[in-house]
């Protein structure tokens, strides 16, 4: 997302109003992913670490594309698209937005392009100010895909051109039978899905109407044996004005599997919750709060943030700052312990970001005691607050402090290394464009860190040398919503600009 061009001041309209209006009113990924180098949700694996477990190919060449958006808007693209994601036998499924607010998903052999299915989906995004991307996941020898009605589409065999197809209701098939148009044009799933290790399914819906069971907004989950369960969002969280779990927050679980983490808000602010994976009986929550103010800080339904869990199980979630923009539109990467008991150390950027994990041990130069570090964006929007365009990433000790480099009183993560953006941005003299990743890929074989710019540019970060020692062009560059960055099974690396998605490798 460009903070500096007009949209962008559209969003600080739109905060700053929101704010007058309220004031007046882990390194162990998915078992699975382990043993077949697979990609199998948003941001890897169910902890979101998006630490790949193959190592990258070099970035030489645009081995094939296609387009994720078959009529993008012109100029800047405000969609979030969803994460492609790649089986142990490098079969690549590909979210595709078609026309209107239509989606489908196609199968693409991933050494040469080739499409080997499609099928499309009932799927409606929720409205939000950036359109959410379709979110599917992959567990065993099923992919599940989100459909209409609130129901998910479970395809067998995603490696092959014939699969089986079956749909499972988190409220029951019985309950959809007796009136579906009231599920149809009233219930919708409103973050990608996610899975845990034995094949149980989580997610977040929303109901815009009345149903039969009189459903509320709330997260769902849907056993291994096919058997739904589902919770309010307001019952969960104990606070009757949650209307949701947060748009595009798929959730995550803790390294053992046993809890799961989710935020849900009023349309403002809102509360990390910490459930227990089977029940959905919750274990605690925390209000996410500002960590300079001490307000509660804000989650806007442009952020495509969901929760990482580290290896050690404490858990980083992305918010915006409150006041707005006091921050310069950084937001913050909150930071609690497993079961959100203790608010640690907060990292200094968290709008719309998804924190990647890497071990310690990738950055030689790293000195500190902790056995991994958190890699995220570091943007300093031109024009937003005190901001100067000097857009960054970063590499961050989440037990070491500073001070902040936007307000020096609040101490944040101690930053291991940042690198400066690339190309000049020509709206902000003497600013750099930014970053547009919502997750970064991490490869630990090479020490390094894969990432996507506005510049049009996908870049290969080492953390030996911190420079960018590879690079290759996507497009001429364009402000769009932020992407997700994928190393597929046989190492090639996938990255979305100006809705297209390129393998990029040897």
């Amino acid at each position: 997302m460009n903070q500096s061009t007009p949209h962008s001041k559209s969003i600080f309209v739109l905060l700053a109003a929101s704010l007058a209006i309220l004031a007046c009113a882990l390194l162990a990924p998915a078992p699975a992913a382990a043993q077949t180098g697979a990609w199998l949700t948003h941001s890897h694996d169910e902890q979101h670490t998006a630490l790949s477990t193959v190592q990258s190919q070099p970035l030489s060449s645009i081995h094939w594309h296609l387009p994720v958006d078959l009529q993008p808007p012109q100029g800047e693209i405000f969609i979030h698209y969803g994460s492609p994601l790649v089986t142990a036998a490098n079969t690549v499924i590909v979210p595709v937005k078609t026309f209107g607010n239509s989606f489908r998903v196609e199968a693409h052999n991933g050494a040469t392009g080739q499409r080997i299915w499609k099928h499309n989906t009932g799927w409606v995004p929720p409205g939000a100010d950036f359109i959410p991307g379709l979110g599917p996941t992959i567990s065993g020898t099923e992919l599940f895909i989100p459909d209409v009605a609130g129901r998910v589409l479970a395809r067998s065999n995603p490696d092959s051109a014939k699969g089986t197809f079956k749909h499972l209701y988190f409220y029951g098939l019985k309950n959809y039978r007796k009136d579906p148009t009231a599920y149809n044009q009233n219930v919708q799933i409103d973050t990608p899905l996610s899975t845990d290790a034995n094949g149980n399914l989580f997610f977040g819906f929303l109901v815009l109407g009345s149903t039969p069971l009189n459903l509320q907004s709330g997260l769902a989950r849907i056993g291994a044996n096919g058997t739904g369960t589902y919770v309010s969002a307001a019952a969960l969280s104990g606070d009757p004005s949650i209307i949701e779990v947060s748009i595009s927050c798929a959730p995550a679980l803790s390294p053992d599997g046993t809890i799961l983490y989710v935020a849900v808000d009023n349309g403002t602010t809102g509360y990390l919750l910490a459930v227990n994976s089977t029940t959905l009986a919750l274990i605690n929550r925390v209000q996410l709060t500002d960590p300079s103010s001490g307000w509660p800080a804000w989650i806007f339904n442009a952020s495509s943030s969901t929760p990482t869990v580290g290896p050690d199980g404490d858990v980083y979630f992305g918010v915006i700052e409150n006041p707005f923009p006091n921050h310069n539109d950084r937001g913050w990467m909150l930071h609690y312990n497993a079961d959100l008991t203790q608010t640690k150390i907060p990292g200094s950027f968290g709008w719309d970001d998804t924190a990647s994990i890497l071990p310690a041990s990738m950055v030689p130069s790293y000195k500190g005691t902790s056995q991994y570090l958190l890699m995220t964006k570091y943007n300093n929007y031109c024009g937003i607050g005190t901001g100067d365009g000097q857009n960054k990433i970063a590499i961050l000790d989440p037990n070491a402090t500073e001070h902040d480099p936007v307000l020096p009183n609040t101490l944040v993560m101690n930053e291991v290394l940042t690198h400066l953006g690339v190309t000049p941005d020509p709206e902000c003299p003497g600013g750099l464009k930014e970053w547009c990743i919502n997750t970064a890929a991490i490869d630990p074989f090479t020490k390094s860190v894969i990432a996507n710019s506005e510049d049009g540019n996908l870049y290969r970060w080492d953390m030996t040398t911190n420079t960018f020692t590879q690079v290759i062009t996507l497009s001429s560059g364009i402000g769009e919503a932020y992407t997700p960055t994928v190393i597929g099974a046989d190492g090639t690396v996938y990255g979305i600009n100006q809705a297209i998605l390129d393998a990029v490798g040897k």
